[in-house]
């Protein structure tokens, strides 16, 4: 086994650093170091969590460049993305900050006591296992509510981004964050049934794919150790007769190509009843096509390269799959020349079940385009998946619209004429296959406190 991480530009294919591997003693010590910071961080008032939370956005905004830049060197992402993920990674700790104690507060509850009401007490150590594509929003957004409840984190990231991995250590050190408090561990993902399977850890948070998921749900399992789990998805939007098509064609092709496409929560199947999916197709190639790919370090361009060579390819034999089962090709479904793990946007349609583009989950700028009969068999479809992260939905009857989406598509998150993403306000996560537990918002950080009751005769 190797004994250090490399990190690959996707845009041009050279190393851009290599990374020693965490040892036993450095992983040992950080445990050690992260139980005795919880030991005092959970004693500390939530006016002064909120104070060090604040002290790290702005330290965030303030290395929102470089931090930027870097996450766009080691995954590819466009670098005005880049620069918004840095952002939003700032609101969210200011949010938790001001919110926090109001989301923590005992709640008194009448009984025959005395006096009785819920707590809401820290765990301890939360073990951050954290992807690639999203380097800095998908720590950030964990990390903010753990910290505020009290707890200390520890973060296991992506192999191929151990720059931002320990750019997030930094950023929280730059911040004057107590010694412990956040620790990045540079380890592969072998060692993680190790790390959670050690006593000093209280509880796990992830996100990835669904069969990364299961297995660390089955090793947290046998320990008796809280998880949430944020996984795959596979995203329908569904598009009604009676859709401003203007919107959803935009919004969808957004939705589609946010992040080069390598979102959990992007739009992936477009679920297009029959008397407008023509038009909806039609529109939607016509903006695919405009949609430029290159160099992520130029503004001009929407996508960047997929994040490894090997998952362009891997997405490529899925697209190819399909078009062997049937599907037709409408634009892209091409391997660029030259350097990079490029790959061009992409339509298909005359999509059916049993195509990867179908039952699959495509990380990457590909649209699959599906015709349903009408509203119900659309329904049908969208929720014909082993995934249920989100959904949408357009319609300019935004009654009929949303009694769809609060009723009857099967997902966590479901919008109307916009399309589906992550706020600090609102609780983010999956059912089925997509995972369990919530993000964001009060519901987020109650995941990773003992909700104890408190009785007093």
């Amino acid at each position: 086994m190797s004994s250090v991480l490399t990190s690959i530009n996707p845009a041009t294919g050279s190393v851009l650093a290599t990374y020693d591997i965490s040892n036993k003693d450095k992983v040992k010590k950080a445990l050690r170091q992260a139980q005795k910071t919880y030991g005092e961080w959970r004693l500390f008032s939530f006016k002064e969590r909120g104070a060090v939370l604040k002290k790290i956005a702005v330290e965030l905004r303030r290395q929102k460049q470089q931090l930027a830049e870097l996450a766009t060197a080691e995954m590819g992402k466009p670098i005005q993305q880049s620069l918004d993920e840095v952002e939003k990674c700032a609101r969210t700790f200011d949010f938790y900050a001001k919110e926090g104690p109001k989301f923590l507060a005992d709640e008194i509850v009448e009984t025959d006591a005395r006096k009785s009401y819920v707590s809401f007490q820290p765990l301890g150590v939360v073990l951050a296992i954290m992807p690639w594509n999203f380097p800095y929003w998908q720590v950030f957004r964990a990390m903010g509510p753990a910290l505020m409840a009290g707890n200390t984190m520890i973060l296991k990231h992506a192999s191929n981004i151990s720059g931002c991995a320990l750019a997030i250590e930094n950023v929280i050190k730059k911040a004057g964050a107590p010694k412990g408090l956040f620790q990045t561990l540079l380890l592969p993902s072998s060692e993680i049934k190790n790390l959670i399977a050690d006593p000093a850890i209280s509880a796990i948070t992830l996100t990835g794919s669904t069969a990364a998921g299961k297995e660390v749900a089955a090793v947290a399992g046998a320990h008796v150790k809280k998880q949430v789990l944020e996984l795959g998805g596979s995203d329908a939007y569904i598009v009604l007769e009676d859709a401003d098509m203007a919107l959803a064609v935009k919004t969808s092709v957004d939705g589609r190509l946010v992040n080069s496409g390598q979102s959990c929560v992007a739009a992936k199947r477009f679920v297009a009843v029959k008397a407008v999916r023509k038009e909806f197709e039609r529109q939607m190639v016509e903006k695919m096509k405009a949609a430029t790919f290159g160099d992520p370090m130029d503004r001009n361009n929407k996508i960047g390269p997929l994040a490894r060579v090997d998952l362009r390819d891997t997405l490529h034999a899925q697209v190819q799959k399909s078009i062997e089962m049937g599907a037709k090709l409408l634009c892209g479904g091409y391997i660029p020349e030259g350097e990079g793990a490029f790959y061009p946007p992409t339509v298909l349609t005359n999509v059916k079940k049993g195509m990867p583009a179908y039952d699959e989950e495509l990380f990457g700028p590909v649209a699959a385009i599906i015709e349903a009969k009408d509203e119900k068999d659309a329904i049908r479809i969208a929720n014909d998946s082993i995934y249920g992260l989100g959904a949408g939905i357009f319609s300019k009857n935004r009654k009929r619209a949303e009694a769809i989406a609060a009723k009857e598509l099967q997902a966590g998150n479901c919008f109307v004429n916009a399309f589906v993403h992550s706020d600090p306000r609102l609780p983010f996560g999956g059912i089925k296959q997509s995972g369990y537990g919530r993000e964001l918002s009060i519901f987020g950080i109650r995941e990773f406190v003992n909700v104890k009751t408190v009785f007093i005769n």
